[in-house]
């Protein structure tokens, strides 16, 4: 049973109760279907981030043996003067989506160039096709990368405001709600307690007033 509200049994506190029960009530319907909403919202990222995890490794794993491979192949200055000077340059721009009040990063990126061959910084005379095609791996995936650092950002911050609209609606569901109907039924019965008190003793007003003024018994 909840342990009902400390209040005075009038029927002004009555009223006020029934408003702030109906507010409650409201209020927990409108937190469950957010967090139904922000629950659906959140597994469809989650199975997103799963697919762009998959991907991205499957990338990064693609380059890396690429890069072992034209590491075999070239001596090892060679190889760090071919990568020495970047030619091409990224700019990241970082933006907020909102999602059922949460908001969520979105992230594009813009090339100092739109030439695709300015990601590689070296001519190709003296490098390996292997370092190349390590480079285009890169460039490949990089996007991948990005997505994936929305995803699961995004998913941390949907998943903290769950667990807090999760523990909101406990509160109402457990708590809140019934504390007010248990308090609502006290308030209730003791008014009804008191009406049936008052009738009584006007009723035996009534009698005695009928007694003197005709001097008779009533009962």
């Amino acid at each position: 049973m909840a342990q009902r509200l400390q209040v005075n049994p009038t029927r002004m506190e009555l009223t006020r109760l029934k408003r702030k029960l109906a507010t409650a009530t409201r209020g927990h319907k409108l937190l469950k279907d957010k967090r139904d909403e922000l629950m659906r919202q959140f597994l469809e990222r989650v199975r997103e981030n799963r697919r762009l995890r998959l991907q991205v490794e499957a990338g990064i794993r693609r380059a890396n043996e690429q890069f072992m491979l034209a590491r075999a192949s070239m001596q090892d200055a060679a190889l760090n003067t071919a990568l020495l000077v970047p030619k091409q340059q990224i700019r990241l721009e970082c933006a907020v989506e909102n999602v059922m009040s949460v908001e969520v990063p979105t992230f594009t990126f813009h090339t100092r160039t739109p030439q695709e061959s300015d990601m590689f910084p070296y001519g190709f005379a003296f490098t390996s096709g292997d370092l190349d095609d390590a480079i285009r791996s890169l460039n490949q995936v990089f996007p991948a990368m990005l997505q994936l650092a929305e995803s699961e950002k995004s998913c941390q911050l949907m998943a903290a405001e769950i667990e807090k609209t999760r523990r909101r609606v406990n509160a109402l569901e457990h708590v809140m709600i019934p504390q007010l109907l248990e308090t609502i039924q006290y308030i209730s019965m003791k008014l009804d307690e008191n009406e049936r008190s008052t009738q009584v003793r006007l009723m035996k007003v009534k009698d005695q007033m009928l007694q003197e003024a005709h001097g008779y018994d009533t009962r």
